[in-house]
């Protein structure tokens, strides 16, 4: 407004000017009440604007005093606002820090202050209900959402997370139902309904749920991969236990299928690798381990993978199974396959090499049990006791959990294989729940023999009468075979026995 009036003055000085210059000033007279006004055209024009711009100014104070108690009125609703929102920040902020009474009390400040912002203040006040630990007030709270349409998916969450921290696995689940026929892209609700077929063991369910998850892009192909192989593994091994026909060709064709999809994950591989076995297909079943062993080695493969040819001597064996680690030369359990066919073929002095490939500083119980296996080898029984007793303190290794005092592999039940899925789901790695519950793994110690044997060149000495050669900082390279079982010289005749000291 304040513009426009000064637009219409500047062209009426703009006109009074250019009439001013050009000679033509023009006469203007004005009567009004007996009086007289004679002056220039341009003086009046000038006069007239400066009356209109006064007038103008007048009218816009008197609107301004009559708006302002309106104009009041908007400056507190609007420091309401501003303090409401204050208070809705410090409370989110409250709930963060899990302090629910400072939480509870800013909510009930900000649904005073915020008319018009009812949803945020009911987020507000259910999350400082649960902040505070009070489930009821929480649960009144988030089913009062359900009245709303855009809070009703946070009411079905906030009510499954309550029903799930009550133990109340029925009323998640029905609240996790709802909030996925809801909407088919709430990933907290798909999580939910698989892990609750995970754990009523249903697997043909869960699996269609990870069929879903990949088609509405609920999850990343990724995940939906690794879900659905197995989910598929674990179906097949649940299947491999039936004695019907039928079911076992059904854990072949889906042990297959999971094999396919994901040859990292070796409970899959593994069962399908048996199943054809079974069969007669130890080609097929050969070539589906090597696979999966380029991918990712497993004790269990190489153990099916040695079984599946009895008929072999021990270093056509040994040769097989040396091969099947080249695959993969450089992993741990690579290096391993190659010591233990190293002493199956009888090559202790290899298997000391191959061993020097393994890391003995941090030993496992497994590999501590190896190199007893390599010290007994070359006849050192005292070298043995003491990497057995060095095995009683070392780490168990988490793939060889997976087998069982038994030797039977991933001999798992319902509850395990649902933290198999669930585990390899998310992060594309074996969980090891025999290993978590700190169960016996299958022992790799030898047996050693009940008495102290002629081990070292100090017994040796004493049991034939003879002085016992220094032992030098460096022995050596370990003898051989022949070399130790040798005879040793007789003592002279007349000699006397001397002392060691």
């Amino acid at each position: 407004m304040i513009r426009a009036l000064l637009a219409i003055l500047f062209v009426a000085v703009v006109i009074g000017v250019a009439m001013a210059l050009a000679g033509q000033t023009g006469q203007a007279s004005l009567v009004w009440l007996g009086w007289r006004i004679d002056t220039s055209a341009a003086a009046a024009v000038v006069a007239l604007v400066l009356a209109a711009l006064a007038a103008t100014l007048f009218w816009q104070a008197v609107l301004w005093f009559a708006a302002a108690p309106a104009r009041a009125a908007r400056t507190r609703a609007e420091a309401r606002r501003r303090e409401g929102a204050e208070c809705l920040s410090r409370g989110f902020v409250a709930v963060a820090a899990g302090s629910g009474v400072d939480a509870r009390r800013l909510a009930q400040k900000a649904a005073e202050y915020m008319d018009d912002q009812p949803v945020l203040v009911r987020i507000l006040a259910a999350s400082a209900a649960e902040a505070a630990g009070d489930d009821v007030a929480a649960h009144a709270a988030y089913a009062a959402m359900l009245g709303f349409p855009e809070l009703r998916l946070a009411g079905y969450r906030g009510l499954m997370l309550i029903a799930q921290r009550k133990g109340d696995a029925l009323e998640a689940v029905k609240n996790a139902e709802a909030a996925y026929g809801l909407t088919k892209t709430a990933r907290w609700a798909w999580r939910a309904l698989v892990e609750a077929r995970l754990a009523a063991g249903d697997w043909d369910a869960a699996l269609a749920l990870a069929k879903e998850a990949l088609e509405r892009k609920i999850v990343s192909p990724a995940v939906a991969e690794r879900t659905r192989a197995a989910l598929l593994a674990a179906s097949a091994a649940r299947r491999d236990l039936s004695s019907e026909p039928k079911a076992l060709d059904e854990a072949l064709e889906l042990a297959s299928q999971a094999a396919k999809l994901k040859p990292d994950f070796s409970p899959g591989v593994l069962t399908a690798a048996r199943r054809l076995a079974a069969d007669g297909k130890a080609t097929r079943a050969a070539q589906l381990i090597e696979s999966a062993w380029k991918v990712r080695p497993h004790p269990a493969l190489a153990m099916a993978y040695r079984d599946l040819n009895t008929a072999e001597t021990p270093r056509e064996r040994a040769r097989r199974l040396t091969a099947l680690a080249d695959l993969n030369a450089e992993h741990h359990e690579s290096r391993i396959l190659r010591v233990e066919q190293a002493l199956l073929a009888g090559d202790a002095r290899g298997a000391r090499i191959h061993a020097g490939a393994l890391d003995q500083a941090r030993a496992s119980a497994r590999v501590c049990g190896l190199m007893a296996r390599i010290a007994l080898a070359v006849h050192e029984a005292d070298e043995a006791r003491l990497w057995i007793a060095r095995a009683a303190a070392a780490p168990v290794e988490p793939d060889w959990s997976d087998i069982d005092p038994e030797g039977r592999a991933f001999a798992y039940g319902s509850g395990d294989w649902s933290r198999l899925v669930s585990h390899y789901a998310e992060t594309g790695e074996l969980a090891h729940p025999r290993l978590e519950r700190g169960e016996r793994v299958l022992s790799e110690l030898p047996d050693l023999p009940v008495a102290y044997q002629a081990s070292t060149p100090f017994f040796t000495a004493d049991n034939a009468d003879i002085l016992a050669p220094p032992i030098p900082d460096d022995p050596g390279p370990y003898e051989d075979d022949a070399a130790l079982s040798a005879p040793r010289p007789s003592p002279a005749p007349g000699g006397r026995r001397r002392t060691v000291r």
